[in-house]
């Protein structure tokens, strides 16, 4: 889920360039339809809006009749608007909620009995370095992020009797277009232009980078989960 640019699109080609099958879904068709060209008999495109869990069940369930099974579920949409708490972005929360929260619960909600039925299964889910700081203008996004934590914490509690591992990825600053959906025009343009500094490759990672160690956490052995994994640039301070 949200394939269709960034770490989701460069986990996509990544995986599917290991040889592995992969169904890639965002609500950008004609994005996903430009990853899958690279990769015809690896990749299948489904679209989907992740707050909308007919659309995301939907994904699940062509996955399951096109390969046969539900391995590895990679929860990855997000958005990430900036405004202090006084400015009172009710929509912004609102959006925030329905897509890094609820977006989350309803990929496991549509993977899980799958991967019960199996008796096997990895979720791999999103989070942030602002899933374990808060930073003035960042608590509405660092509380989303603090809850897909305590989502997977709890779903590893529950379902690791059922060989079901879980995963959270919690990057630093990662060159993607989630600076896109900052809507204050002054700290999205701020940080865009930060990382066309010189010695700005210390501080902001490539969406493939990030990619690598999904990989890595999906080829694990069945007896051991990667539970949490922050990745940093080396320069960044938080």
């Amino acid at each position: 889920m949200g394939a269709s640019s960034g770490i989701g699109a460069a986990t996509a080609k990544l995986l599917a360039s290991q040889g592995k099958k992969v169904t890639i879904a965002a609500r950008r068709m004609s994005r996903l339809e430009e990853i899958q060209k690279d990769y015809p008999e690896n990749i299948f495109a489904v679209e989907a809006d992740v707050t909308k869990k007919d659309e995301v069940q939907n994904v699940i369930d062509k996955t399951v009749e096109k390969f046969g099974r539900i391995d590895v579920l990679f929860n990855n949409a997000g958005i990430m608007p900036v405004n202090n708490l006084d400015q009172l972005a009710h929509d912004e929360w609102e959006n925030m909620l329905n897509i890094n929260v609820k977006g989350v619960l309803n990929g496991i909600a549509a993977a899980l009995p799958v991967m019960k039925k199996q008796q096997s299964g990895h979720v791999i889910s999103t989070s942030s370095v602002l899933g374990y700081e808060v930073l003035p203008g960042y608590a509405a996004y660092s509380g989303t992020k603090y809850a897909v934590r305590a989502i997977m914490e709890g779903l590893r509690q529950e379902e690791h009797q059922n060989n079901i591992k879980t995963t959270i990825i919690a990057p630093g600053s990662v060159k993607t277009e989630l600076f896109d959906s900052i809507n204050n025009a002054e700290v999205r343009n701020g940080l865009k232009d930060a990382m066309k500094q010189p010695g700005s490759e210390m501080m902001g990672l490539d969406p493939e980078e990030i990619a690598q160690a999904v990989a890595f956490v999906i080829d694990t052995p069945k007896n051991m989960a990667v539970n949490e994994m922050v990745i940093r640039p080396t320069g960044q301070e938080v």
